[in-house]
């Protein structure tokens, strides 16, 4: 797909903040933006009076003003910055608010070039037609969003503030418009090309290690003997880093180094755990990755981590041959719980009779009910085989328009991965209890087949090993 079609889909949410938004639930005492902007007096729940609003409005069009140098233009968005870190919610909602609606692109300008890239008759006309779109799209609001990201920590403002927008409740699509432009920007400017792949290690700076413990998503650090140990020598810990927020890793990667696929997550985690003699190790496990940054959701790089990171390891350990992980399945017992009765009428019905003995009904509810303890369950238990029965089925069969339900399953197979192998009672804190009674999977990066993996995927088939197949059949 072009720039131009991709622009199109762009513009179907750039265009209402130029049309102006519906107010969501709880905002309808406002009035539009633009009587606001001419009235006297505030009314009801408006968060800036009217004189308020309008000297807010001539600060951001001073950050925008295409007259100024970026230089002039990034220190009247420096003080800008300075009242919106005091400023409570209902007032950055003003300040979101007048730059969807006042700082947009012309609207009639932008369908006009649209209807033109549509009605294009031939390949000259179509790549006028482009050009004059590229045009039509360019707004002072990117400028305006440009000078925010030149003062010195303008692109730490410009990620929080999305982040903030992402957690509305959906009710509120009055600022889609921004936080798509945000998102368009950040793709340019949070590109893999400009970051930096760093090694953190237990000598790295205490201000990035407590950042480790923060933004930690996977498996929590409880203590600073927890994490020193996830650094240890058998270890390794790589993060993204932008030059522009450079003491805070975008996302990063935890990584074990065995001797063998890793089946469970308590010896990762052991502190006591003796080291393991790196010489002889032969794998890599990639056991944590966590995005730390809630603003940059839709910019994928966690592929691009995993390459980099495959590179780094096997230029310092040579004898590495497996790169695989130790993953959650996060989505397990919800999609079990609503879709386990359909699923355990595929079994025989040897496995029936036996399933219903033994958990006392053939229905979701009892076979959760008697995985409250799978530490307990033996290899043959038909609980425990009807349980692996369907994460199989849920990892290897499940799909959602193309794509695997899970999203773990997603990021990894979307990378090249296949599911490899199901961990029986791999995770048994409360958190892996509570997502996938105790179940881990291992995804397993074989270097030579990411291209065919990910074909398959395109075409709707989730690659597995022969072992998962085995499981998916009962």
């Amino acid at each position: 797909m072009s720039w131009a079609a991709d622009w199109i889909e762009q513009t179907k949410l750039w265009v209402r903040g130029v049309e102006g938004g519906k107010a969501g639930k709880g905002e309808s005492e406002q009035r539009p933006l633009a009587q606001r902007l001419e009235a006297t007096l505030r009314r009801g729940q408006e968060a800036l009076s009217p004189r308020e609003l309008r000297r807010l409005l001539e600060d951001l069009q001073q950050v925008a003003d295409a007259a100024l140098s970026d230089v002039e233009g990034g220190r009247h968005a420096q003080a800008l910055m300075e009242w919106y870190a005091k400023a409570p919610l209902p007032e950055r909602k003003d300040f979101w608010t007048l730059i969807v609606e006042q700082f947009g692109p012309d609207a009639q300008a932008l369908q006009a070039a649209r209807q033109q890239y549509d009605q294009a008759g031939s390949d000259a006309e179509r790549s006028e037609a482009e050009m004059r779109l590229r045009r039509a799209l360019l707004s002072s609001r990117t400028r305006l969003l440009q000078r925010f990201a030149q003062p010195q920590g303008g692109m730490r403002f410009l990620v929080d503030m999305r982040a903030q927008l992402l957690s509305l409740p959906r009710a509120e699509q009055r600022y889609v418009a921004l936080d798509a432009e945000l998102e368009h920007l950040f793709s340019s400017w949070f590109d893999v090309a400009l970051l930096e792949l760093r090694r953190l290690s237990w000598d790295s700076p205490a201000s990035l290690l407590e950042k480790l413990i923060q933004y930690e998503a996977v498996h929590d650090i409880r203590s600073w003997a927890d994490l020193k140990n996830r650094l240890d020598s058998d270890r390794r810990c790589y993060g993204f880093f932008h030059p522009r927020m450079p003491d805070v890793p975008l996302i990063f990667v935890e990584v074990a180094l065995l001797d063998k696929l890793a089946g469970s997550i308590a010896p990762l985690l052991d502190e006591s755990a003796a080291a393991v003699d790196i010489a002889k190790a032969n794998t890599a496990i990639f056991y944590s990755i966590s995005n730390t940054q809630t603003g940059l959701k839709g910019v994928s790089f966690g592929d691009s981590l995993i390459k980099h990171v495959v590179e780094t390891l096997t230029q310092e350990f040579p004898r590495l041959k497996h790169f695989a992980t130790l993953s959650p399945i996060p989505g397990l017992r919800g999609w079990l719980a609503k879709q386990g009765d359909a699923v355990l009428q595929e079994l025989d019905d040897k496995q029936k009779a036996a399933l219903e003995k033994a958990a006392g009904g053939l229905d979701a509810a009892h076979l959760l009910a008697a995985l409250e303890d799978p530490a307990s369950l033996k290899d043959k238990s038909p609980v425990r085989q009807a349980a692996l029965f369907c994460a199989a089925r849920y990892l290897g069969r499940e799909t959602a328009k193309g794509r695997p339900l899970d999203a773990v399953a997603r990021f990894h197979l979307g990378n090249g991965a296949r599911v490899e192998r199901l961990n029986w009672a791999a995770d048994l804190s409360s958190k892996g209890l509570k997502q996938s009674m105790g179940l881990m999977v291992n995804y397993l990066y074989d270097l030579k087949r990411l291209d065919r993996h990910r074909s398959l995927l395109a075409q709707g088939k989730i690659p597995v090993s022969s072992e998962i197949e085995s499981l998916c059949k009962g």
